[in-house]
């Protein structure tokens, strides 16, 4: 099963016999609660799922977006109709990031059959997809997370994949070399990581570059043979986006959900600034 799909598919399941449940996860970083935009216009069938409140837990100790208590998340993955045996489909406004923290969190938590909608919206709309204004009513759901099929590190083993693997950082190069921090309390990456912005990973239209592209770049950058690869990014969100694309590409890795919000909130912890790990 692949990761992703196009429009013109979705189109084509969503007419079939065994459609998928279908999640809209739009969301912008600091910026205003998607819903209106979700009211004003989504797939037909799509459920609103809210990354602040559902995809993640309280900021603090864990980051600004650490991991959601399985529970709770259990509870809004029933509540929006997913089922553990059916198949689920996930987008978002088009930057794709928050509609794979959603395929990660439910590929983490044991769902089998999780896919990102290549390009979001746009590239429905851009398909000729209708939208829908009509707030859907799912029947409850049955999936129970079961948390540990994706790989997952804490900043200890962040640390360490720095040092005896590949640990990229999938935020912007300018963030990474610490030039600015507009978020954190301090700017810089985890010492032997390197720069691999996630933006990188998408052409002008927001889809996925080819396996085969995404191959070539993350070999670029070191993830050859059997090399242990994980990603971290400001608070587990992009970085989600970036796991995506190393699977679309073939190559397994872990999510430091904590990311750098957390590291960077422990004056304990090193920083390293500039281009170089």
């Amino acid at each position: 099963m692949t990761a992703i799909l196009s429009a013109s598919e979705l189109r084509g399941e969503l007419a079939g016999a065994r459609p998928p449940a279908l999640l809209d996860v739009r969301w912008q970083l600091g910026g205003p609660d998607q819903r209106p935009a979700y009211e004003a216009g989504h797939l037909p069938g799509a459920v609103y799922v809210d990354l602040d409140r559902e995809l993640a837990g309280p900021p603090g100790a864990g980051g600004r977006h650490p991991l959601p208590d399985p529970e709770d998340f259990g509870a809004a993955m029933r509540r929006a109709g997913v089922r553990a045996d059916e198949p689920v489909v996930v987008y978002d406004g088009g930057l794709g990031w928050a509609a794979a923290r959603a395929w990660w969190l439910l590929r983490w938590t044991g769902h089998r059959n999780v896919r990102v909608l290549d390009g979001g919206l746009a590239a429905w709309t851009a398909a000729g997809g209708a939208l829908s204004t009509d707030a859907p009513t799912p029947v409850e759901g049955d999936f129970k997370p079961n948390p540990g099929a994706f790989g997952l590190l804490d900043a200890d083993d962040a640390a360490a994949l720095a040092r005896t693997g590949l640990l990229l950082d999938a935020r912007a190069g300018e963030r990474y070399r610490g030039e600015v921090e507009p978020i954190d309390r301090v700017g810089g990456h985890i010492p032997g990581a390197v720069s691999a912005p996630t933006t990188e990973n998408v052409g002008p239209d927001g889809r996925f570059l080819s396996a085969g592209e995404l191959r070539a770049r993350f070999a670029a950058l070191g993830a050859a043979g059997d090399t242990a690869v994980g990603v971290y990014c400001g608070s587990g969100v992009s970085g989600a986006h970036e796991v995506l694309a190393l699977e679309v590409a073939g190559i397994p890795a872990a999510l430091y959900a904590g990311s750098w919000s957390q590291w960077s909130s422990d004056p304990e912890r090193p920083v390293a600034t500039g281009p170089n790990p």
